[in-house]
């Protein structure tokens, strides 16, 4: 369990690097998936055009969710995004970045499976068979077919073993012109891809510094609070738990013993730790005071003496000072001298 434990601690203080890690194993799953799953195009006008299209967009739509699902951020971009504003103001250029941060890791992996497809060619090949060019690839000496029956038989060049069109246009040669072109268009993605990730990475620091340290910082300090915060409930509830079981069973043993006369037994001393953890709430209603106080009223961030929360929400504002105490010599003169 202490090895667990660790590893958990260690994936949590380099949540960074392991949702890159993610993202790779995702990147490199959908080049897997794609090497292994089987592609039959229908070989009928107006649905190879909407299969191969739908294999080449769908799944990575798919792939994209996935990343922002796997993402732990998500949950927090949604909750401060929808809180009230509370004491505590929202900064959007804070929700930008994280919003931005998540999309550039979610994105990997659709761009592998797009690039794949495209520089295997076999989408673009059955998307787009019955617009081959057959003037100029084809046998223009073959007449006499319509509109109709071209593009049916055009629409059987990725289905070699039942293409009948040898005499209009080579199968070999439509299913290298579209693949030729299917691979210009994947490697044009690639470069696209490539130096779209050179400049978000590299250009966007040096343009607006402070800005972006500005908006990584308070980023971090969202995610760090958020988890600090389920710690702390857990832990607050875990205390509350068990200092109520243990006055439950203390009651029941009490009633049940009422003829008898035991002396007073002291408390142990991991019910007095989880007491001193309650941080004074101990009912149910406080608690749930302050969980909705935390959510619609945050306390600003600005360091201060600890203020007790009111009705209304953190009470932060400066109190009036307090006077220090008359020492009692001086007001035992006063009234003697009265």
């Amino acid at each position: 369990m202490d090895k667990f434990r660790i590893l958990f601690q260690f994936l949590q203080s380099n949540q960074e690097s392991f949702m890159n890690g993610i993202c790779g194993i995702m990147a490199l799953a959908s080049a897997q998936m794609y090497s292994a799953f089987d592609f039959n195009c229908p070989c009928l006008p107006g649905y190879n055009l909407v299969y191969g299209l739908g294999i080449l967009l769908v799944p990575p739509f798919i792939l994209f969710l996935l990343g922002f699902v796997m993402n732990n951020n998500v949950s927090v971009l949604a909750e401060e995004w929808r809180r009230p504003q509370g004491q505590r103001g929202k900064d959007p250029s804070v929700l930008r970045y994280m919003f931005c941060s998540m999309t550039q890791r979610a994105m990997i992996a659709p761009a592998v499976w797009v690039s794949v497809t495209l520089l295997d060619g076999k989408c673009i090949t059955c998307a787009f068979c019955t617009s081959v060019p057959v003037e100029t690839l084809g046998n223009a000496s073959r007449r006499g077919l319509s509109q109709g029956e071209m593009k049916q038989v055009l629409a059987r060049i990725p289905c070699k073993e039942i293409y009948e069109g040898q005499e209009l246009v080579a199968n070999e040669v439509a299913v290298r012109y579209l693949r030729c072109i299917s691979q210009a268009l994947g490697w044009c993605f690639v470069l696209l891809m490539t130096t779209l990730a050179f400049l978000v990475r590299s250009l966007r620091p040096c343009f607006t510094q402070a800005a972006f340290l500005k908006s990584r910082y308070w980023s971090h300090y969202i995610d760090i609070e958020r988890k600090l915060f389920d710690e702390t409930c857990a832990e607050h509830a875990k205390s509350f738990a068990k200092v109520c079981i243990q006055q439950f069973f203390e009651g029941m043993s009490t009633d049940l013993a009422a003829g008898h006369c035991h002396p007073p037994r002291k408390a142990p001393a991991d019910v007095a730790e989880a007491a001193e953890k309650l941080l004074g709430v101990t009912d149910q209603g406080t608690m749930n005071t302050v969980l909705k106080s935390w959510h619609r009223c945050k306390p600003p961030l600005h360091l201060h003496p600890p203020a007790l929360l009111s009705s209304n929400g953190w009470a932060g504002q400066k109190q009036p000072p307090v006077q220090p105490p008359v020492p009692q010599s001086k007001v035992t003169a006063y009234y003697s001298h009265v």
